[in-house]
């Protein structure tokens, strides 16, 4: 007899589990293309790879490349999006794994998207997988049953109700910019075409100016069968440029007919606020053709659109266009990048011209290989143009304000901007714009109180650690014996720069008038709009509340504007200081009505005054030219390509080592203005991480950053061999902080 076989008991009227826990599906390998090379989102700079992967035969038809993907990788499960399938694998097949589920429906990410994420990555010196995880969002199952059967189904520009009245302003909208803009013939021909074009336009004065132009723009795409994608600065920006395109009759992605189920409309959103199924739906129906425009923020750079596109990017110099995960792409290199692959058009609508744009439409502007920067075409509104639509801008500073016999010169509101303003007030609402609500700090010179440089590098000087000599803020060199240039004094002074509380001084210089404040700071947070009744609106650059006729929906203009403490726009640090404050000043006087309507702006304080006169006479051409010229002198971005290499001291210089950027290397030296000095700036000292919850004690953690320059040509060589080295060190385990960036928007 056999042994007696254990059995696990059980209570009555239980039946025992006979089956297997663990067992598993006996996986069979589909017969065409069986390997499956999957990008994973893994971010480790040294695991920039595909990964292979088994296909079953049961998941061979859904198993199509750009789907998402789950598999197992190290020991736990990861998501993936298969990138292309093969025959065979360089692994050992004993070695590879089956691919465990299939998560999307459908291809999310189509050859022509997976193409551009490849070059962008290679261009700023990442990982496919750092952009996947940016450009495409977190999955939401339901949308993507919500919007199954719609593949293709576009709402026709028009419907035949709206036909008529939409192309009576289209056409009208269309004369009046071509007598705005003399070379607007060439951006209709390259509307219609089918060949790589690149243009820098300058927005014109006057409220909903820079909408309108995008609004024809897109209508002219969308007519000659080109996707559209437009990068936005910040929500108020895309929502502004939202109404004015529903107001003109294209509608956004909504739902249509009887519940859920049925969608469409003829462009989408794509914001950082936006929900997360909101936002995977905008994605989806873009990537299934089921709109072709976009507005968003900086993540709708990856927007899946195909064929020859339309690439725009508003104010390309803000800071919110440069991603703040690796690698640090910038919104206006990914796009300009993007419209060269799609042989489409690249783009930028601003206020001032960016120090980019300026050398990209000048004469030294050369192709880079990648394709993120080079020569492109201006596009400058005529004189007569501008004047029909600035208002009257006026610089009140002491040298005007003597002139005028102005009682009140050091007043921070004198007495001729409270006699101007009080007039207007009796006709429309008036605008005081005051700095924002943060404090900040700045050396100056004691004796001319201009802003204390760097005489190496012409840097800001700052005081990195308290008890500690101050340092250039760029290249890290110690201010000893420090001379200003400008007087020869050799004394510096500490100036405090802050808003708070403006609000409550400018009441008592108006009182009985009604007074909105509009700041992110104020518990009521930022006034959207306002009706156009008298009032005196305080806010900070970009809170500005729209003014809304009452019962009509259009915008109107404020009656005057003033800038209040000019002033502090001597004191900014950034490299883009004054261009910044430029772009700001011309957005704020934009909201302003004409001058043939009694609109009038105030600058009161002194500043610049190459930036006063840029403003005055809407030349912003002017002042980027001569931060163009002067970048050129020191060596300093557009002219040069550049790279932002910062962590611990002894992981960067063995990152600068190793790109060749150091002692004797290949690139360790550049060619400025006849003059061949060192391609490296710095390292200099930087703050810890502000992630650290607790910070380290003095001493202990030396954290520098570099910068690097190269002639525009190497800019790819760059970025390939610093990727190199960062991959490098992640793998051999390097204890320090590593990280660097392309073409960074500052210095500091």
């Amino acid at each position: 007899m056999g042994q007696p076989v254990a059995e696990q008991l059980a209570f009555d009227g239980l039946v025992p589990n006979n089956h297997h826990k663990n067992r598993q599906h006996r996986h069979t390998q589909c017969e065409h293309m069986p390997v499956a090379q999957v990008v994973l989102d893994v971010q480790a700079a040294h695991l920039g790879r595909t990964f292979d992967y088994l296909i079953d035969a049961k998941d061979d038809d859904s198993a199509q490349p750009g789907t998402l993907v789950r598999v197992r990788f190290g020991g736990r499960r990861v998501t993936g999006v298969i990138w292309a399938r093969v025959e065979h694998s360089d692994a050992p097949s004993g070695s590879l794994k089956y691919i465990e589920r299939i998560l999307s429906t459908k291809a999310l990410v189509s050859s022509t998207t997976r193409r551009d994420i490849e070059n962008i990555a290679k261009a700023y010196g990442g990982t496919c997988a750092n952009i996947l995880r940016l450009a495409l969002p977190p999955r939401v199952a339901r949308i993507e049953k919500e919007q199954a059967g719609q593949v293709g189904t576009q709402l026709p520009i028009f419907d035949t109700k709206s036909s008529a009245q939409a192309g009576q302003l289209l056409t009208q909208l269309r004369e009046d910019l071509g007598q705005a803009y003399p070379k607007l013939d060439m951006l209709s021909s390259a509307l219609a075409g089918h060949a790589f074009a690149t243009f820098a336009l300058d927005a014109l004065p006057g409220p909903e100016q820079w909408e309108l132009t995008c609004l024809w723009i897109i209508v002219q795409a969308l007519q000659a069968g080109k996707p559209v994608v437009v990068v936005l600065p910040d929500v108020r920006h895309m929502e502004s440029l939202s109404r004015q395109l529903q107001r003109f009759g294209l509608q956004s992605f909504a739902p249509h007919g009887d519940g859920e189920t049925s969608w469409n409309g003829h462009f989408v959103l794509m914001g950082s606020s936006m929900a997360p199924a909101e936002r995977y739906r905008s994605y989806v129906a873009l990537s299934q053709g089921q709109v072709s425009c976009v507005l968003g923020l900086r993540a709708a750079m990856y927007a899946p659109v195909e064929g020859s596109a339309v690439f725009a990017i508003v104010d390309d110099a803000a800071y919110q266009n440069t991603d703040g995960m690796a690698p640090y792409a910038n919104a206006r290199g990914v796009l300009r990048l993007r419209a060269k692959l799609h042989n489409g058009i690249f783009l930028t609508i601003s206020h001032a011209r960016s120090a980019r744009s300026q050398w990209e439409t000048s004469t030294d502007a050369e192709e880079v290989t990648s394709g993120v920067t080079g020569p492109a075409q201006a596009l400058v509104p005529s004189r007569e143009a501008i004047a029909a639509r600035l208002p009257w801008v006026r610089w009140l500073n002491r040298d005007e304000l003597a002139r005028l016999a102005d009682p009140a010169i050091g007043a921070r509101i004198p007495h001729t901007a409270v006699t101007v303003l009080t007039k207007a007030l009796q006709t429309g609402p008036v605008l005081l714009s005051i700095p924002q609500d943060s404090q900040s700090q700045a050396l100056t010179c004691a004796s001319c109180h201009k802003m204390a440089r760097c005489p190496r590098c012409t840097g800001p000087i700052v005081i990195q650690t308290v008890g500690h000599a101050p340092r250039c803020a760029w290249c890290g060199h110690a201010a000893v014996n420090w001379q200003c240039k400008d007087c020869g004094s050799d004394r510096m002074r500490l100036v405090r720069v802050g808003a708070t509380g403006t609000a409550q001084e400018l009441r008592l210089l108006f009182k009985g008038v009604p007074i909105t404040i509009s700041t992110p700071a104020q518990p009521r947070g930022i006034v959207e709009s306002i009706d156009d009744r008298p009032r005196l609106v305080i806010a900070t650059p970009g809170a500005e509340p729209r003014i809304e006729k009452a019962g009509s929906g259009l915008v109107n203009g404020y009656q005057a504007i003033a800038i209040v403490d000019a002033w502090t726009s001597l004191y900014a640090w950034g490299v883009d200081a004054r261009l910044d404050m430029l772009t700001s000043w011309m957005q704020i006087v934009s909201l302003c009505q004409s001058r043939e309507k009694g609109g009038q702006v105030l600058i009161l304080g002194e500043t610049d005054p190459s930036l006063a006169q840029a403003l005055m006479t809407w030349r912003p051409d002017l002042l980027s030219a001569a931060e163009l010229e002067d970048r050129t002198q020191t060596g300093l971005p557009p002219s040069t390509a550049a790279a932002s290499v910062w962590g611990s001291r002894d992981a960067v210089d063995w990152a600068l080592e190793q790109a060749g950027a150091s002692g004797a290397g290949d690139i360790s030296s550049l060619n400025v203005a006849g003059e061949h000095v060192p391609s490296v700036w710095g390292p200099a000292p930087i703050a810890p991480e502000s992630k650290l919850t607790i910070q380290p004690l003095e001493g202990t953690m030396d954290r520098v950053r570099a910068l690097v320059r190269v002639v525009p040509s190497q800019r790819d060589l760059l970025a390939q061999r610093l990727h190199t080295a960062v991959s490098a060190y992640v793998a051999t385990r390097g204890r320090g902080e590593l990280k660097f960036c392309m073409d960074p928007k500052d210095l500091t």
